[in-house]
């Protein structure tokens, strides 16, 4: 086995970086025309990924909340506990 470690070539980043910014809804607004530097790419990246964790985070309130107010034999919480157990 070798020590050394596979270099990745600038090709291989840029097709990455690409790719990322064919995920991220800012940089498709934006369109392909306007091409964003890594850095900037990489922080909307961490952008992103912050505002999901918080999306995810006021779901999980909603939800607990949602469960908390809801008769636990209703017909309304067994389809709720349902799609948790999906």
């Amino acid at each position: 086995m070798s020590s050394r470690r596979s270099r990745i070539t600038e090709e291989e980043i840029n097709e990455l970086i690409s790719k990322l910014q064919s995920i991220l809804p800012e940089s498709r607004r934006r369109g392909t025309s306007r091409q964003a530097s890594a850095s900037k790419l990489l922080k909307e990246t961490c952008n992103y990924i912050k505002s999901l964790h918080r999306e995810v985070d006021d779901l999980s309130d909603r939800l607990s909340d949602l469960l908390a107010t809801m008769d636990t034999n209703s017909a309304h919480a067994e389809i709720v506990r349902s799609l948790l157990r999906s």
